[in-house]
């Protein structure tokens, strides 16, 4: 089963969020359709154009999906040390980010897992790096494919949960909404967080 990863925020906005989400593709499929038959979306599914109640929705549908998400977070990780260029560190956040989400997530995936990875905003070099690493963890038979997000409704499905766990994380007038409409899946577990604060991990 694929196993679909997006990334949220950055070193310039003082948070970085990954979603590794673990679902098959007929329910993601499903899952999409429904969001889009309620809401009345004719464009990609993206976090950061739908609302609160758009957004409560979707986590609803994902619930009741059996889907799996691993979310990382990234805090004062984000600071660089003096001197390092603010690019690199964000290409070694959001490394660290997926080999935690990949690695956490992985057991639960099977035997033939696959990582689809969004294209996103890295360059096609620093995305190579990133997927020797996860060849490491998984195997280079199986490895990590780079894809549009717009083509795959499990990378929709990352993205929103990337993006609401970033905005979580952000101290804003939406915070607590946003928690409040998460906290359930924490709760069962069926989202898993990890929270990178400098070189100490937390789990939830």
């Amino acid at each position: 089963m694929p196993i679909y990863c997006d990334e949220s925020g950055g070193v310039g906005r003082g948070v970085m969020t990954l979603a590794a989400v673990l679902i098959e593709d007929e329910k993601a499929e499903a899952l999409l359709s429904r969001f889009r038959e309620v809401t009345g979306l004719t464009s990609e599914l993206k976090g950061s154009r739908i609302d609160l109640a758009e957004r409560a929705l979707f986590f609803e549908l994902f619930a009741k999906s059996g889907g799996q998400a691993v979310v990382g977070i990234a805090l004062s990780a984000l600071r660089p040390e003096t001197g390092e260029d603010r690019g690199d560190h964000d290409i070694e956040i959001y490394a660290q980010l997926m080999n935690e989400t990949i690695g956490t997530i992985l057991p639960q995936s099977g035997a033939c897992a696959s990582v689809i990875m969004d294209t996103g905003r890295y360059a096609e070099a620093t995305l190579l790096l990133v997927r020797s690493d996860i060849a490491a963890l998984i195997g280079p038979w199986n490895g990590a494919t780079m894809v549009e997000s717009h083509t795959l409704p499990g990378l929709q499905i990352a993205d929103v949960i990337a993006n609401s766990f970033f905005n979580r994380a952000l101290v804003t007038e939406r915070q607590g909404r946003m928690a409040a409409i998460v906290q359930p899946m924490l709760d069962n577990r069926q989202i898993k967080l990890h929270v990178l604060s400098g070189n100490t991990q937390y789990d939830n």
